[in-house]
């Protein structure tokens, strides 16, 4: 018996799935200038699309909505795929099919992420998507700087930055049995629970603060530079930045307090 699934109008259970020398053939026929052979191509891809669509469950978004835009992402793929390449379609339709439903999962985060570190997470997710379509490999974080001209630690800090948040309640292993969740794996008899309740806190305290001002606090105590250092790359004085950190430093300590109360 088969299991009849609706998306976006879609009985998923009857779609097709080409074989590699069928989907080579009609490559060919479309970039002949065949354009009627284009939905022969989509239609048997969707499947493709539906597995991608898969992995980003439990993120508090519509299946038919990410399915509609891991479309977008497989027409995008169809449209520039080259068969000189010598890969499988799908090699190279993966990628660019998560990539736009990331782009759209960052674009509808829950969080509030500054401008500026969405443009330079937007920068660096065009750059991976172009290294991967060239280089069929994922890029190093020193060939995300290389190709935006960017600095290393800014990528890394915007790219965390709009890190889809993932709930505790996810499953993330099952045998058949009962699932385990995500919060299943949280105990640690190491660490108490007021420590845990403590470092969700500061980060939530850490997150309230202007765009600056955090990342002087990355650079400081995850990075380790000194108030000189960070002031030469800021293009401020170090007394400025003494300033802004005791003032966030306070800034948080009060939340805390607040939070004790």
């Amino acid at each position: 018996m088969r299991t009849k699934v609706d998306l976006c109008g879609v009985d998923t259970a009857k779609l097709p799935v080409l074989k590699h020398e069928e989907m080579r053939k009609l490559f060919i026929q479309l970039q002949s200038g065949q354009e009627e052979v284009r939905d022969q191509l989509v239609m048997g891809n969707l499947r493709l699309v539906l597995s991608i669509v898969g992995r980003f469950a439990y993120r508090g978004e519509q299946a038919d909505d990410l399915f509609q835009v891991g479309c977008i992402g497989l027409l995008k793929s169809i449209d520039h795929f080259d068969l000189s390449h010598n890969v499988r379609f799908s090699t190279y339709a993966v990628p660019m099919i998560i990539g736009e439903i990331r782009r759209h999962l960052r674009d509808h985060h829950p969080l509030r992420v500054a401008r500026s570190l969405r443009d330079i997470a937007y920068k660096a997710m065009q750059a991976k998507e172009q290294f991967i379509n060239e280089q069929l490999r994922e890029p190093t974080l020193s060939d995300l700087a290389r190709m935006t001209g960017l600095p290393q630690e800014d990528i890394l800090f915007a790219l965390d930055a709009i890190q889809e948040p993932m709930s505790l309640h996810e499953p993330i292993y099952s045998d058949g049995g009962d699932p385990v969740y995500m919060m299943d794996q949280l105990k640690d008899n190491a660490v108490s629970e007021e420590r845990w309740l403590t470092y969700v806190s500061m980060k939530e305290n850490v997150m309230k603060l202007d765009e600056r001002q955090q990342k002087i606090l990355a650079k400081r105590f995850y990075y380790g530079e000194t108030q000189t250092e960070i002031a030469k790359e800021l293009g401020i004085s170090q007394a400025q930045i003494s300033r802004l950190e005791k003032s966030a430093i306070k800034m948080i300590q009060k939340q805390m307090s607040q939070t004790d109360n």
